[in-house]
């Protein structure tokens, strides 16, 4: 199902001359309406009147989430705080929260892009959704709720947390849909099997995961966990919340709704794009919103981008799964390193969980280390020591092949590491950086 053929499949020549249009009103705008975006543009030398088309995005300024703390908590309006229907938060680790400010047209955007983004997942009107993000100032909610809205899906607002409770209504509601982070999706089956429940004879047929990286192990898990569709939605706060990207049924990249979301891969040091197809960090500029439109916004995310007409009929490119984030990488002994190629490792290996944590460490006078916390099935717990020692050895081989790094490698029992109803903690730095 594609929910908006005109806009999602659309020639690439009149998609670009939409983009370019769209960018020249929104330079305008928040030239003429954000005291912030005017002094970074007159800083860089550049005027609305130089924006001619889409290939002059290049000349605006790249906006970076030090700036949103910085101008805390709404100087980075566009609209009038009268004008704003809407205020959500993003989490942060240090300082002011980054603030994000909806007009009434940008909620009804937001519905039509979440919207579109269920529909690459499969959805169609009259199914039922279980939405089992977190509401409130957290996006993830309200985001998919407005988009189950505009398709006409049947919504079951449960919000995050109380797994049993969400487990019942699956079990009596039979929704056919299934909205949560992936790391929550495996907890709930492990609480399915705690009350005796068969997790692959549940109703959910399509998940929506995302808010947090996940692998292609973890979809493969997940899928014969719950005999389920597991596909990748993409979002952030800043932008809009979900709905900024999807997969569809092809999963063969997320598809970016580009006449609303303009996507860049940038090298993050140079600002320079990328050459198709390498990675770097995904950059977005807003093109119609109203309430507080960016331009060039530093994702931290790292993807590639693929430009090909995909087999679905969509023309929009397509993102790759998360590989990780800038803020998330860890560096250690001079190796770049995301949890994303961690667990892709961890995952491809029998008898391991799906739960694992990487703890960083620098004791005084010596380099680096990377300790890998696993947790391993009951039944490979309870046998000899000599095979825990084989495992970890297979383990400490298979990350080293792979990412060309050491990692002291530590298997726990199952339910060890902490569960999270939100976004799993996997990083733990120990390092006096």
């Amino acid at each position: 199902m594609i929910w908006n053929k005109e806009m999602e499949c659309m020639d690439l020549e009149n998609l670009k001359n939409i983009q370019s249009e769209r960018l020249k009103k929104t330079a305008e705008y928040v030239y003429k309406n954000s005291p912030f975006y005017k002094k970074k543009m007159d800083q860089k030398g550049v005027h609305p009147d130089d924006i001619k088309s889409i290939d002059d995005i290049v000349k605006l300024p790249v906006t970076i989430k030090e700036d949103m703390r910085d101008c805390y908590p709404f100087k980075l309006f566009s609209a009038p705080l009268k004008e704003v229907s809407e205020i959500h938060v993003s989490s942060g680790t240090t300082g002011n929260f980054t603030v994000v400010g909806y007009s009434r047209e940008d909620i009804r955007l937001w519905a039509e892009v979440m919207a579109r983004a269920l529909a690459c997942a499969g959805a169609e009107p009259g199914d039922m959704i279980q939405i089992a993000y977190g509401y409130g100032l957290f996006t993830g909610g309200l985001g998919f709720h407005y988009g189950a809205m505009e398709m006409g899906l049947t919504i079951i607002p449960v919000s995050s947390g109380q797994t049993k409770r969400q487990l019942k209504l699956m079990n009596d509601f039979k929704p056919k849909i299934l909205a949560c982070t992936p790391s929550y999706c495996l907890y709930m089956a492990e609480e399915a099997r705690e009350i005796g429940m068969d997790p692959r004879k549940s109703s959910w047929q399509i998940g929506s995961f995302g808010a947090e990286p996940w692998s292609e192990s973890m979809r493969k898990e997940i899928e014969s966990t719950w005999d389920m569709t597991a596909t990748d939605v993409y979002g952030l706060s800043e932008i809009t919340g979900p709905g900024v990207a999807h997969e569809c049924a092809y999963k063969k990249g997320l598809h970016i709704f580009s006449d609303v979301f303009y996507p860049e891969v940038i090298d993050p040091k140079t600002l320079k794009s990328v050459k198709k197809g390498e990675t770097g960090e995904l950059v977005i500029t807003t093109l119609n919103k109203k309430g507080m439109p960016l331009l060039r916004y530093g994702t931290r995310d790292v993807v590639s981008i693929n430009y090909e007409r995909c087999a679905c009929g969509r023309t929009s490119p397509r993102i790759s799964k998360i590989l990780g984030r800038t803020d998330d990488m860890i560096i250690v002994r001079g190796i770049n390193v995301f949890p994303s190629q961690i667990e892709h490792v961890l995952l491809s290996i029998e008898g391991i969980k799906p739960h694992y944590q990487l703890v960083v460490d620098r004791r005084a006078g010596e380099l680096d280390e990377l300790e890998v916390v696993v947790e391993v099935e009951e039944k490979i717990f309870s046998d000899e020591m000599k095979s825990l020692r084989a495992l970890e050895e297979k383990i400490k081989k298979e990350i080293g092949s792979t990412l060309g790094i050491f990692a002291k490698v530590k298997l726990v029992e199952p339910k060890t590491i902490e569960r999270s109803e939100g976004k799993a903690k996997r990083v733990i730095d120990k390092r006096a950086l």
